[in-house]
């Protein structure tokens, strides 16, 4: 006899056994045989349970319940919410495995016996649940349960009524159950079977990936979509939409040479996948190589946009006409070219930015040189093929050309000759390349025995070393320093200032050629000059109390050598104290402009400014400033009239020219400004 001919026999045979509930009250029956305590056994799901009917007619809802609790507990049946959560069946009709329908039609005055409460006959698939129209599950109503986590029968046993006499072999699985946070209908509650529940990351369809991915960039989450395209390719790496997707997130984040690789990859499988070629036109744009955009941007079956091709010719043309200013040493029209060229797009170029940093060391603007090579080191790392040349050298070598040269002029020799090396074995025919590496060489070994020459107290060998150096790199502004300070230990003072004037020619900054040509000045009693190179050394260094020293000693040289009196003069950088009326009248009588703070010592207001004053001191040395605390010096305070601190007063030859009280610290520097002019 077949299953299905068995389940319509035996349910047939039980049927008139069954008794139809009242809908006014449930009438409980005795069970057929003393009824055993299932609750503990490991293989039956017939547990203890009282069957109530609603006022339709329909069987109630089995769920578990626990003491008066009126709370269902996971997998209970509701029929309140459309929502469909994990566990829940919102559909009564739903058919249960198992289970005997709940529209089947009793017969009138027969009554179901207790123990047939649960299904008879078992499967072997797992018994769901059961569905109600009914949501109550107050303790007022109570309602049968069969929890659905039971051990289910082998097919085909058929259970005599509230009897199970054999397990005939249970089933156990060995799969563990984890907790579900999705809504789905996972069949118990809200747990899983182990291996059941599907994640994002953990998918197969990598086309849910790149969907993903394409969302998280939208948002401008480029690293978020980046990692989910490495999960799409990873599952399939032939696909040329990922890996061209891929490549966008990485140019977003500023990966433009892992980008452009991936784009490669992209259109080497698929060469007709036009938007790849798209993209990879938009790269080599921002990296400043037309050909290769040219190549991408315009091959066989596209239709070039407009504005592309427009962004391609101007790059073209900015190029060509920075190339023939080079070639004529136009600086400047080199400079200006670059400038335009990336504002057309081409921001992230080493080459283009490798020749501004030439542009400018030929200039003499050795600053900005070096800054430009700081941003070509921030650039993310891009070979190009050997095949693309800048100015007649390989491209990759010419950035490392300029650089040999920049670091030269900065005195990093080590790092020069380094640089020059690795061009030449990029580019080992180039001409100009081959003189720089030479160049570079002959000057570090120069500065190298100039050094050891100086060290050994033999300066004029240092002298002709640096000098042979020179005959190599002619501006070099750190040879001309140090024979500079080769010449002065000679006592050349005159040749000495000759080679710092050299160095600041083309490093105007440097302050070492600064401070040894303002000691050679003072040596030759230049004293205006001297005190001029003090005064800038002076703002540079506020700290250096040797630069203070020396433009003191200058200063009073200067005022000496113009007959002037030189008494009681403080060292430049300093606010001088007074505290008698006489040393007041003659300081304020001091040719040139004075400032004077009134102050008294216990008040905030005078405790604030005092350290800006100090600040102005460094900042303006050819101004004096002065200090007068009202509570210690009271006749200065009376003579002055001073009746509120800080007051301020500056004089400009013996007369009073402005008067402040409790000024800001931008309308007292303002102030100043204006009567030093």
């Amino acid at each position: 006899m077949s299953g299905r001919q068995s389940f319509d026999s035996q349910t047939t045979r039980h049927r008139h056994s069954l008794s139809f509930a009242s809908t006014d009250h449930i009438e409980m029956n005795k069970p057929d045989f003393k009824q055993l305590d299932l609750l503990a056994s490991p293989v039956s799901p017939l547990l203890p349970t009282r069957l109530s009917a609603n006022n339709n007619g329909s069987t109630a809802a089995l769920t578990t319940t626990s003491g008066n609790s009126s709370t269902s507990s996971a997998g209970s049946v509701s029929s309140k919410s459309s929502t469909h959560f994990s566990g829940e069946f919102s559909d009564k009709t739903t058919s249960i495995p198992g289970s005997v329908s709940t529209n089947r039609n009793l017969r009138p005055g027969h009554r179901r016996s207790v123990s047939a409460g649960p299904p008879l006959i078992y499967s072997g698939s797992s018994f769901s649940g059961a569905t109600s129209s009914s949501s109550s599950s107050s303790s007022s109503s109570p309602v049968c349960s069969i929890p659905t986590t039971t051990n289910i029968l082998p097919s085909g046993n058929i259970c005599p009524s509230g009897k199970i006499l054999k397990t005939m072999g249970l089933r156990t699985s060995n799969k563990t159950d984890t907790l579900g946070a999705g809504k789905g209908n996972y069949g118990h509650g809200s747990i899983i079977r182990g291996g059941g529940g599907a994640k994002l990351g953990t998918t197969a369809d990598p086309e849910e990936m790149k969907k993903a991915g394409n969302e998280m960039y939208k948002r401008g989450n480029f690293l978020e979509a980046l990692a989910l395209y490495d999960k799409a390719i990873s599952i399939s790496p032939e696909n040329a939409a990922y890996r061209s997707n891929r490549s966008a997130a990485l140019a977003a984040v500023g990966r433009l040479g892992e980008a452009v690789k991936e784009c490669e990859e992209a259109v080497r499988l698929d060469p007709g996948y036009s938007r790849a070629h798209q993209r990879l036109s938009s790269l080599y744009l921002r990296l400043g190589l037309p050909d290769n955009v040219r190549r991408h941007l315009c091959f066989p079956g596209q239709q070039s946009d407009p504005a592309e091709l427009l962004k391609l010719q101007l790059l073209e043309n900015h190029i060509n006409r920075c190339a023939d200013a080079r070639k004529i040493g136009d600086w400047k029209t080199v400079i200006r070219e670059i400038d335009a060229a990336i504002a057309v797009g081409a921001d992230s170029s080493p080459q283009l930015i490798a020749c501004k940093a030439e542009a400018f060391l030929k200039l003499h603007q050795i600053d900005d040189s070096d800054s430009c090579l700081s941003n070509i080191s921030n650039l993310e790392k891009y070979t190009p093929s050997s095949q693309i040349r800048y100015f007649g050298m390989v491209a990759e070598a010419y950035a490392l050309f300029v650089q040999a040269q920049v670091e030269m002029a900065l005195g990093r020799f080590e790092n020069a000759v380094s640089a020059a090396e690795k061009a030449r074995r990029i580019d080992y025919n180039n001409v100009e390349i081959a003189v720089v590496l030479n160049n570079v060489k002959m000057v570090a070994r120069a500065r190298s025995q100039g050094n050891d020459f100086f060290t050994a107290g033999r300066y004029a060998e240092a002298c002709s070393a640096y000098g042979e150096g020179l005959k190599y790199d002619s501006s070099n502004s750190v040879l001309y320093c140090n024979r500079a300070v080769c010449w002065s230990k000679l006592g050349l003072w005159e040749k000495s200032v000759g080679d710092c004037n050299q160095a600041l020619r083309i490093q105007p900054n440097y302050l070492k050629a600064l401070l040894r040509r303002a000691a050679s000045n003072a040596k030759l009693g230049r004293w205006t000059d001297a005190v001029r190179d003090y005064e800038l050394l002076r703002k540079e260094l506020p700290g250096d109390n040797e630069v203070a020293e020396s433009l003191h000693n200058a200063q009073v040289a200067l005022k000496k050598s113009r007959g002037m009196d030189v008494l009681n003069m403080k060292i430049s950088g300093e606010v001088e104290e007074i505290s008698s009326l006489e040393r007041f009248k003659t300081a304020i009588s001091t040719p040139g402009v004075s400032v004077v703070h009134f102050k008294v010592a216990t008040n905030e207001q005078c405790e604030e400014i005092s350290p800006f004053v100090n600040l102005l001191c460094v900042r303006y040395p050819s101004i004096h400033f002065y200090k007068v605390d009202v509570e210690e010096s009271i006749a200065v305070g009376k003579a002055e009239s001073i009746r509120m601190v800080p007051t301020f007063k500056i004089y400009k030859n013996g007369n009073k020219v402005k008067e402040m009280i409790s000024p800001t610290h931008q309308f007292l520097e303002d102030s100043l400004r204006n009567h030093i002019l």
